[in-house]
C-alpha cells in the first residue's frame, strides 16, 4: 500500500475516546472530526460550491457508481476530473458504489471476480471489479477513495455476513495491488481506504479488521452499519471496531448520521462522517436545531416571524422567518428547498466545529452530555 493518509493526532479527550486531529491534503487541511455533505451526482442538492465553503464544509462526498453512469468517465477525464467539473477546489471522497450495487438485488449478479449489474437508469449492463473501481476513481480524481466491498443488510444471516467479510478482504487485496500499480491521473496524491465489514457479529468484525489491517491501508472505514440494525448494535459495533483500528489513521463511520449519532460516535473515537440526512430532510421540510428537528410545514409556524434558529449565521436564518419558509414549502417554491438545505448544512458544520472545540478544551464528555440533554425529538 502507498503511504498512509497524512493524519496528525492533536488532542485526545481525557474522559472519552474523542480525538481531535488534522489531515493535510494537497487541496487543503481538514480539521477532524468532520462531516461530509453528500454530493452523489457531483452536486450537493441546491447548493453551490461557494455555499458549501461559506457554511464551513471541508470535504464533499460523491459516488463512483453514479458518476460512472453519469456524466461518464470520458467527460470527467476531459475536464481534468471531478474537482474541475463541479467547481469544488477542496478535497473529495468518493464512495465506491458498492452499497448502491448491492442494494440492486434484482439487477445484479455477484461472483468471485466482481459484480455484473444493470443500470438503474436504462437497464444497460455493466461490470465492476475491484480493479475497475480503483481505476474509475483515478479518473474521478478524488483524494480519498473507497474500495469495492460487500455490504449486506443489517438483518442478513450470519453466513451472509461471513461471506461478505471474506469477499471484502479478497477485493481489498486486489484493490490495493491495482492502486499500487497505477498513478494519479492529475498529479495529486490519492489515498485508498479499507472498509471493515461483519454485520453485528463481534468475531466477524475482529476478523475483518485484522485481515484488512494486514494490507496497511491509508485509512480505515467502518461499513455495513446504519443499514437496518438496531441503534444499540450500531454503537456497540462502532466502539468495538474503533478500538481495533490504528490510532495514527482517521476512522470513518460510513453513512452516519443524526446530530446525536455523531456526538455519540465521536466519543467512541470516530473522526469522519457522511450522511444524506441534512440535505434529504431539508427537502422534506425538516430543519435541524439545537433543540431537535423542526418540521416547517407544521401549521404552528404559519404566523411565526422568528428565524428557524436564533443566532444561526446561515442565509435562511439571517434573512427570512419561519412563516416565510413555511410559505415557500406550502406553495412549492424551489427557494424553500435551497434555504432549508443551506440551514441544515450550516447547522452540521457548526455542530462539528463546536464539537472540535470541546475536545480541544478537554471537556467533551460534559459538552456531549449537555448537547444530548438539550437535543429533543422532532417538534410537533
Amino acid at each position: 500500500m502507498a503511504d498512509p493518509i497524512p493524519f496528525t493526532l492533536l488532542h485526545k479527550s481525557s474522559d472519552s475516546r474523542a480525538r481531535r486531529g488534522r489531515i493535510d491534503l494537497s487541496r487543503g487541511t481538514i480539521q477532524t472530526p468532520f462531516f461530509m455533505p453528500v454530493g452523489t451526482h457531483a452536486a450537493v442538492k441546491t447548493q453551490t460550491a461557494a455555499d458549501l465553503r461559506r457554511a464551513g464544509a471541508q470535504v464533499v462526498l460523491s459516488n463512483a457508481y453514479h458518476l460512472y453512469l453519469r456524466p461518464g468517465l470520458d467527460l470527467l477525464g476531459r475536464t481534468d476530473g471531478l474537482h474541475s467539473f463541479m467547481g469544488w477546489d477542496g478535497p473529495i471522497l468518493t464512495d465506491s458504489g458498492g452499497y448502491q450495487i448491492f442494494s440492486l438485488a434484482k439487477l445484479r449478479k455477484m461472483d468471485a471476480d466482481g459484480v455484473t449489474f444493470q443500470s438503474h437508469l436504462d437497464g444497460s449492463q455493466h461490470r465492476f471489479t475491484p480493479e475497475s473501481v480503483v481505476q474509475i476513481q483515478r479518473v474521478i480524481g478524488a483524494e480519498m477513495m473507497m474500495p469495492l466491498d460487500d455490504c449486506p443488510p443489517g438483518d442478513a444471516a450470519p453466513e451472509t455476513w461471513r461471506e461478505a467479510v471474506e469477499r471484502t478482504t479478497r477485493w481489498a487485496r486486489r484493490s490495493r495491488d491495482h492502486f499500487a500499480a497505477t498513478d494519479s491521473h492529475y498529479g495529486h496524491p490519492q489515498y485508498l481506504f479499507c472498509i471493515v465489514q461483519g454485520g453485528t457479529d463481534p468475531d466477524l468484525r475482529r476478523r475483518s479488521a485484522g485481515e484488512l489491517l494486514e494490507l496497511d491501508p491509508a485509512a480505515c472505514a467502518i461499513g455495513g452499519l446504519a443499514v437496518g440494525e438496531p441503534k444499540a448494535a450500531l454503537f456497540d459495533v462502532t466502539a468495538l471496531v474503533a478500538e481495533l483500528l490504528p490510532e495514527d489513521r482517521p476512522r470513518y463511520l460510513m453513512g452516519v448520521g443524526t446530530p446525536a449519532d455523531i456526538v455519540r460516535a465521536v466519543s467512541l473515537g470516530i473522526d469522519m462522517f457522511d450522511c444524506v440526512l441534512p440535505t434529504r430532510n431539508a427537502r422534506n421540510g425538516q430543519l435541524f436545531t439545537p433543540l431537535g428537528p423542526l418540521n416547517i410545514r407544521n401549521a404552528r409556524y404559519r404566523h411565526d416571524l422568528e428565524p428557524v434558529q436564533d443566532g444561526c449565521g446561515c442565509d435562511c436564518c439571517t434573512t427570512i422567518s419561519r412563516a416565510y419558509l413555511r410559505h415557500l414549502f406550502t406553495t412549492g417554491e424551489v427557494l424553500g428547498l435551497r434555504l432549508a438545505t443551506a440551514h441544515n448544512i450550516w447547522y452540521y458544520m457548526q455542530l462539528l466545529a463546536a464539537l472540535r472545540r470541546a475536545i480541544e478544551q478537554d471537556r467533551y464528555s460534559a459538552w456531549a452530555a449537555d448537547f444530548l440533554a438539550t437535543y429533543g425529538e422532532p417538534a410537533t
